[in-house]
């Protein structure tokens, strides 16, 4: 797995005007926790957190905090669990990173990479992807960057599913064995689905109009 360094501060003055005054200058209010582990209240540098968010997918990324206190500096593994953020002002409110330990598996999605151009394209097809992660579980030690995938070998009518999958090791999938990954559908195929969705809006959205005149 790849992993990051974000420097961070213990933080004691707690509360919504302190939090306020912490990203007015430009640091984000977060707490470090895990298994057996005393939650630690922190702040990070802003823009390094989202420089970390908007590069990597987080779950799929190690984060080596190096906390200071005072004179005393500590460095713990770990992942961005969680983060608030407003999406207008492009701004984080506030951030969890969950403890990593060597020696307890860890339940992550990773992201799901597919490589070359299946056959069934070539032959007048198209590829559609219905899932583009993975829930896994497995010690940190083993878990790889991403789920690689190559599908060259697709034909028209052919589905890749969570069960066909084989990983490492050590790492077990926990998803459905029967959810799909990718598939290579004719296009004809393609607008029948997209058109029957269609229909079904179309009769749910009428159902509803009906159901609202009934109370009336």
């Amino acid at each position: 797995m790849k992993t990051v360094t974000l420097n961070a501060r213990m933080r004691n003055d707690l509360g919504k005007g302190a939090s306020r005054r912490l990203r007015m200058e430009g640091m984000v209010p977060a707490v470090f926790y895990g298994y057996q582990t005393e939650p630690v209240t922190l702040t990070v540098n802003a823009p390094d957190l989202i420089k970390i968010i908007k590069q990597e997918k987080t779950e799929s990324l190690f984060v080596k905090l190096a906390i200071s206190d005072g004179d005393t500096l500590s460095e713990k593994l770990s992942i961005v669990k969680d983060y608030q953020a407003d999406t207008v002002k492009k701004s984080l409110f506030h951030a969890d990173f969950y403890e990593i330990r060597m020696d307890r598996e860890l339940t992550i999605e990773l992201p799901i990479i597919l490589s070359g151009q299946p056959v069934g394209i070539v032959l007048g097809g198209e590829m559609v992807q219905l899932r583009r992660g993975l829930k896994i579980s497995a010690l940190p030690s083993v878990i790889p960057e991403a789920v690689e995938l190559n599908i060259s070998g697709l034909n028209i009518g052919d589905i890749l599913k969570v069960g066909d999958v084989t990983l490492g090791e050590g790492i077990a999938v926990l998803d459905p064995a029967d959810g799909v990954i990718v598939t290579v559908m004719a296009k004809r195929k393609i607008v029948e689905v997209e058109a029957k969705e269609e229909i079904v809006a179309e009769e749910g959205e009428e159902e509803a109009a009906a159901e609202g005149a009934s109370e009336e």
